[in-house]
């Protein structure tokens, strides 16, 4: 039976970063993958926030795009427009980026196992035993869960996770698209979820939405979509893809004996928009001090650093994006449209162009508060409900 110092459990993009870093380091480490092929099917509209050249290796190779601002519609399209001026988020080729990953993780010395279905773990010795191997077994002193959200080491002492689904097209426009804003459409049918719109090109656009419903719901909610939006009428569907984006869960836990969780598996999601790579990014380095602390004092309950230096990080910005996901969910169509008229009214745009940032948005609630916004463009039908939400803040 092979041992390793560290077994990841995911080639995911998290995984194979934590992998890097740990072989970097000289500990020898498996990262273990059902997959025959890193990335592929497509599962994520790879729109990253400008933080990721802070957190991690971008070759200019896999960007796509840049874009600076955002057209935030409501159902009625009335519109915000917010913007900065330099690069906000980058557009990626998320297949690519994934494998590059891993192949640099491959070449610091990690070794990958690909196809490789792992059937159980045993979190005090270990020792893993996969599914379609012959039963072949491995052992490891730290196991790292970054299998997604149907983890199986996250399955081994949580509750099974929550998930919305997602459904995305890529599309060629009839029309020229403004390539340096993406469009984010808001509406009640499927909230706390939404409708993006992210261009790659003049003419090509990844199209996509998530909620709280089975699949055939969804795409025919963006068919419906498209054939309404004068933007997107006449389009030519590309290629399909569908997904499940977790749920934020902060009664789970990320460590337990010698098993840690990672990204996905550890629902290291912004509640607001269901994207993860960034958190996940930042918690694979957070792993990788702590692992490494761990293996050298042979003390395995210091891994239990690992979850309050997250929550640390990251807790009040998550907690924040569950008390605006929930605000939203009280809302139907037309509390939104009126949401978004008192905004304009108001100025936000602006407020939201200077304080705004796709991955941290606690700056931007907290300046509203501040400046007594909040109540004044919800309804006030809705102040108790939303000051029992916000009562915290």
């Amino acid at each position: 039976m092979s041992s390793f110092d560290v077994a990841i459990i995911g080639a995911g993009p998290a995984g194979s970063t934590l992998a890097r870093y740990m072989a970097e380091k000289g500990y020898k480490v498996a990262v273990i993958d059902k997959k025959k092929e890193i990335g592929v099917p497509l599962q994520c509209a790879g729109l990253l926030g400008r933080k990721i050249k802070e957190l991690n290796v971008l070759p200019k190779e896999f960007i796509i795009n840049e874009v600076n601002g955002a057209y935030l519609h409501s159902p009625s399209n009335n519109i915000l427009k917010v913007s900065k001026k330099d690069t906000q988020a980058y557009v990626i080729d998320r297949i690519g980026y994934d494998q590059h990953l891993a192949e640099i993780a491959e070449a610091e010395g990690a070794d990958f196992l690909y196809k490789h279905k792992v059937k159980s773990v045993n979190n005090s010795s270990g020792k893993i035993i996969m599914a379609n191997q012959g039963h072949k077994e491995l052992s490891a002193k730290v196991i790292v869960g970054a299998d997604g959200h149907s983890s199986i080491v996250s399955q081994s002492f949580n509750k099974s996770s929550k998930t919305f689904n997602a459904a995305q097209y890529l599309i060629e426009t009839p029309k020229p698209l403004e390539t340096n804003f993406v469009e984010l459409h808001v509406n009640s049918n499927i909230s706390p979820g939404f409708i993006w719109s992210i261009p790659i090109s003049e003419t090509h656009s990844r199209i996509g939405l998530f909620g709280n419903h089975d699949y055939k719901t969804l795409t025919n909610f963006l068919e419906e979509f498209m054939i309404s939006n004068s933007h997107f009428t006449g389009s030519n569907i590309i290629k399909k893809y569908q997904g499940k984006i977790p749920v934020f869960d902060p009664k789970k836990k990320l460590v337990h004996k010698r098993s840690i969780l990672l990204g996905d598996a550890a629902s290291q999601v912004k509640p607001t928009t269901g994207g993860g790579l960034l958190i996940g990014f930042a918690c694979a380095k957070i792993a990788s001090d702590v692992v490494s602390r761990s293996l050298d004092n042979e003390k395995f309950s210091d891994l239990k650093d690992y979850e309050s230096q997250f929550k640390k990080r990251y807790w009040k910005e998550l907690k924040t994006q569950i008390m605006v996901q929930k605000t939203f969910e009280l809302l139907n169509n037309n509390d939104l449209d009126q949401m978004f008229i008192k905004s304009k009214e108001k100025g936000l745009e602006n407020i939201i162009s200077e304080y705004g940032d796709m991955d941290s948005q606690s700056l931007l609630i907290k300046e509203l508060f501040k400046r007594g916004l909040i109540f004044d463009i919800l309804p006030k039908i809705f102040y108790r409900s939303v000051s029992h939400i916000w009562k915290f803040f």
